[in-house]
């Protein structure tokens, strides 16, 4: 791999998307899937698939399976997501983040929510 510079192409860590979409139309997958792409050239990540949760908030659903699956293959980084909220109902999120961590990548949030705490504070 390339040192990370602004002259050279590099091939960034290896990141998945993950979006959990229930009831959302076709234009709005597509604007959270470019968000998503746009977040990784920005920070030098290589977006290599997108993972849709489009079923109820279940823990074992197709989608979120796959996910961890591909976060367990040698060189991945993390998976990056909207916000929290894609993880599903707030129980649900906190099972799904303990789950990532356990695979030992990074959670990475393309923006903060109010379910977010920010690091160094309490609740």
């Amino acid at each position: 791999m390339e040192p990370l510079t602004e002259l050279r192409p590099v091939n960034g860590p290896v990141v998945y998307g993950y979006l959990r979409l229930v009831r959302a139309s076709p234009s709005r997958h597509a604007a959270l899937t470019a968000s998503l792409a746009e977040y990784c050239r920005q920070h030098e990540l290589r977006l290599s698939g997108l993972f849709t949760e489009r079923c109820g908030p279940g823990r074992g659903t197709p989608a979120f399976s796959g996910l961890l699956d591909v976060l367990e293959l040698p060189d991945t980084y993390g998976v990056v997501i909207p916000t929290t909220s894609h993880l599903g109902p707030r129980a649900t999120a906190a099972e799904r983040e303990q789950r990532i961590e356990r695979t030992g990548t990074r959670l990475l949030l393309v923006r903060r929510n109010h379910r977010t705490p920010v690091a160094g504070r309490q609740k």
